[in-house]
């Protein structure tokens, strides 16, 4: 099968497509014959040596895509030859092919292309994990999201937005803004000209937000944690802006913060089975009605893998950007 492979990974690394062997079934796993995958800035990560696979994963880039089941393994409920499916992936899906487990499979629903499918797994379960299960937002809560042009973003902007929440998010310019707000959002605040503490401290009266998502990491953690309310929680998924920064633990302690950090790729097969149930408990009937979907921003063929690189390093996107196998 053809596959994304990685050349010399570290900062001068190139991507190719070549032939490579097919993975084998396993137990309890079916085929996937793959139509497309997305792009994310963990792959960007991995192809610079910074963000290896877990142990036993595949050393092929890709967290998340979609397709048809080609062939199942024994013992497996559920799922039959000819389904469309999209996955969870802790690694392999920058291919023609990808077997996976089945409690890190759904069902892709009738609404959904196979392109816009590739583009839910990693996001929407990301925003689950860290926005609903752990940070837990409040029905009607206030939500504020760093990067809200972003895969992640525009996922959380919709799932707040089911729940009644108020959405502020931040992007890098006035476009992307609007945008924003056009998806949901109502504070979109321009990162490059304007201070996001200010706006949530006016959009909120002064009472701050119930959550913070943020991917930024060191030089956002103080203004994240001025823009929480009493009680609030930060949920921090990654570190674009550095991993070390002063904490006011004083802050913490007077207003009672809670600051939560978490990764999804390592979590054990059994965890991303429960988050996948959890969120289409939640989330599914929104999912298959079309009040919240994959933004992808554009479809490109698989061997312009580099170039949708480019565009994700550049921040020259909205969404999710797609490559179509």
């Amino acid at each position: 099968m053809r596959a994304i492979v990685v050349d010399d990974p570290g900062r001068e690394s190139s991507l190719r497509l070549a032939e490579v062997p097919e993975p084998e079934l396993a137990p309890g796993g079916v085929r996937l014959r793959v139509a497309a995958f997305a792009v994310n800035r963990g792959d960007l990560l991995q192809r610079q040596g910074l963000y290896p696979p877990p142990p036993g994963a595949s050393e092929i880039l890709g967290l998340e895509c979609a397709g048809e089941i080609v062939e199942v393994a024994g013992a497996v409920d559920g799922w039959k030859v000819g389904d469309r499916a999209m996955a969870l992936l802790p690694g392999g899906g920058y291919a023609e092919q990808v077997v996976v487990p089945t409690p890190c499979l759904m069902p892709v629903p009738d609404r959904l292309t196979l392109e816009q499918a590739a583009a839910l797994p990693e996001v929407f379960l990301t925003v689950h994990q860290n926005v609903f299960q752990q940070a837990r937002l409040p029905d009607g809560g206030a939500l504020l999201v760093h990067g809200g042009a972003s895969g992640i973003g525009t996922a959380a902007i919709q799932m707040a937005r089911e729940v009644g929440a108020q959405v502020l998010v931040t992007a890098g310019s006035d476009e992307k803004c609007a945008r924003c707000r056009e998806l949901g959002a109502s504070v979109a605040v321009n990162y490059r000209t304007s201070s996001f503490a200010e706006a949530v401290a006016e959009a909120t009266g002064g009472a701050g937000v119930d959550v913070v998502l943020d991917h930024i990491g060191a030089a956002y953690l103080a203004d994240n944690l001025v823009s929480l309310k009493v009680g609030g929680r930060l949920a921090i998924i990654g570190l674009m802006s550095g991993a070390k920064a002063e904490i006011n633990l004083g802050l913490l302690l007077t207003r009672r913060l809670q600051v939560i950090g978490s990764t999804l790729r390592a979590r054990s097969l059994e965890e991303k089975g429960a988050l996948i149930r959890e969120f289409q408990e939640r989330f599914g009937g929104a999912l298959a009605e079309g009040r919240i979907a994959p933004v992808v921003d554009r479809v490109l063929p698989m061997a312009e893998i580099e170039k949708a690189h480019e565009v994700m390093r550049a921040s020259g996107h909205f969404g999710k950007l797609v490559l179509a196998v």
